[in-house]
């Protein structure tokens, strides 16, 4: 009897070891890390929890008299760098949130397509195909349309559109571990059908999950400042997108710092995600490793 390849433990030791032994990815790493510290301490309060005051005049010119005025001040006197941290916050969730959503969904239906095959996996070969023949951008104005503005609004519109490549991805790999000894072998001590899914096959497929995390969370990231360019996104609390919204008609008045703080922000976690995505796939998908 063949040993079931089980990848969750040794696989992301590894390749844990090899993304800290290389200086770029090490560094993108650390800028993650970052700001996923920066999000969980904003939403404890502990930074930029006034955000929202006034500290001095309308569209008053980044100085280095205060670390509130580093990026200067927008059109009610509040602080830019604090708008900045809190929509780290905003972006930090919407990013992990979509992902989630977007996991779960794309992996379910091709875990179930792939495994039962036939009727199953027409259906939703059908459903998958229907769905990405839509383009992208106008399915995502649709849904955020007829769900109506905020927070929730960019989950569930963000999450419904971001599944279609992991499903194609899961439904492939799936079909071919389900021929596999380890699943035959189940077979023969008569494991049941969610059993073989989620306790053999998952864990050997589960460094494509982690994969595209990575990938979903920049694109989530950036599909949100779309929608708030749109006058779709979040409400009520500031985020990288309303806040490159809001700095269209400040360029006109000379008024950059808002757009370039915002951007800056955004350039950052995404070329940090970029370079940790690549990295996390070379070290964990056994093609690329020649294997």
């Amino acid at each position: 009897m063949s040993a079931e390849i089980k990848p969750s433990k040794s696989l992301l030791h590894n390749a844990l070891i090899k993304i800290v032994s290389e200086k770029l990815s090490l560094i993108a790493l650390i800028i993650v890390f970052l700001y996923f510290l920066v999000a969980m301490l904003t939403a404890m309060g502990v930074l930029a929890s006034n955000w929202g005051q006034e500290i001095g005049q309308s569209y008053a010119a980044p100085s280095f008299e205060a670390i509130k005025n580093y990026f200067g001040l927008d059109i009610f006197g509040r602080s830019v760098l604090l708008k900045t941290i809190k929509a780290t916050e905003t972006a930090v969730v919407i990013g992990v949130v979509v992902s989630m959503i977007s996991i779960v969904i794309g992996t379910l239906l091709g875990m179930l397509a792939g495994y039962f095959g036939g009727f199953v996996d027409e259906l939703i070969v059908w459903f998958y195909t229907t769905f990405a023949s839509i383009p992208g951008v106008m399915l995502l104005v649709a849904i955020a349309f007829i769900l109506g503005k905020g927070t929730t609004t960019v989950f569930l519109s963000l999450g419904l559109t971001s599944w279609l490549g992991l499903c194609r991805i899961v439904r492939a790999e799936v079909m071919k571990h389900k021929e596999r000894e380890y699943i035959q072998a189940a077979n023969a001590i008569g494991a049941t059908h969610t059993r073989k899914l989620f306790n053999h096959i998952l864990p050997n497929i589960s460094h494509l999950l982690i994969i595209n995390f990575t990938q979903t969370f920049d694109s989530a990231v950036k599909a949100e400042v779309v929608l708030s360019f749109l006058g779709l996104g979040v409400v009520g609390r500031p985020s990288w997108g309303t806040m490159i919204d809001d700095s269209k008609l400040e360029l006109a008045r000379g008024v950059w710092w808002q757009l370039a703080a915002a951007t800056f922000a955004m350039f950052l976690i995404v070329l940090a995600f970029n370079i940790l995505g690549d990295a996390l796939r070379d070290a964990l998908d056994p093609k690329l490793k020649g294997k």
